[in-house]
């Protein structure tokens, strides 16, 4: 079910960029079954690129580089996506199941929400935002988010649902603003994740980098006696800092860096 519907995903955004895209642009015709695509472009090596933003080796980056687009467009469309999302899902239900929970209700495991079991691609793959080629607009990302239908990340909804069955609780950790909370609710649910102990959004006014919010949030979690097992996102400013939990996953996202 999972697959048939990111394959759904995929042909309705291959439409619509077919009827949007000008004969000269053709970012947007992608092949979903490719996620090799425009390795070496121009004189930039698109694999080494994403290996780098990866393993974090290349930092603070603010767009992904213009030779690259239609890689990383490839790429998160295209099998290679679902298959690194799938791995990376796959080993961490196998470290959960290793484990021996409390069963007093405080063995959490905490998951970031954009890029790690919400996909925002029907923005990203938009004429006007071209897989972090173009700088982030937050008007147009909070429009998209107030539509409340991002589905989920391939992988993560398995994998949400095995450590339910297992007895974890379920922390989402975001820093999606408080202001957007019955539409994330909502979205969720339509989504597939529908129970959690703790939904936590970034208060209206916080300024902080997101190591630090993400932190702080863990920190207090942690106050209240839970216990944090598994920690998962997609940047790795959800996955560093104090009190990250016994364990990290990170799923891809080459189309972002959150400092």
């Amino acid at each position: 079910m999972e697959v048939a519907l990111f394959f759904l995903l995929v042909t309705t955004l291959l439409a619509t960029h077919s009827q949007a895209a000008s004969p000269s642009d053709q970012v947007h015709l992608l092949r979903p079954q490719s996620g090799a695509a425009g390795r070496h472009i121009h004189g930039v090596n698109c694999l080494s690129w994403r290996l780098a933003v990866e393993t974090n080796t290349l930092q603070k980056w603010t767009l992904v580089p213009e030779a690259c687009e239609q890689y990383v467009g490839h790429y998160m469309l295209g099998r290679q996506y679902r298959d690194d999302c799938n791995a990376v899902g796959e080993a961490a239900a196998e470290y959960a199941k290793s484990l021996k929970l409390a069963g007093d209700g405080k063995d959490i495991w905490v998951f970031d929400i954009d890029e790690t079991t919400l996909s925002n691609l029907p923005y990203y793959a938009r004429t006007d935002v071209a897989f972090g080629a173009v700088a982030y607009n937050d008007t147009t990302f909070n429009e998209w988010v107030a539509t409340g239908k991002a589905p989920a990340v391939p992988g993560a909804l398995k994998l949400y649902k095995k450590l339910v069955s297992l007895g974890f609780k379920i922390v989402f950790l975001s820093g999606t603003s408080e202001t957007y909370r019955e539409v994330r609710i909502t979205n969720l649910k339509k989504a597939g994740y529908h129970t959690w102990v703790k939904l936590i959004l970034k208060q209206v006014g916080d300024k902080g980098t997101a190591v630090a919010y993400k932190s702080t949030k863990r920190g207090e979690l942690e106050k209240a006696g839970y216990r944090i097992l598994g920690n998962m996102g997609d940047q790795w400013s959800d996955l560093l800092g104090t009190h990250v939990g016994n364990r990290t996953f990170k799923v891809p996202d080459p189309m972002y860096y959150i400092s």
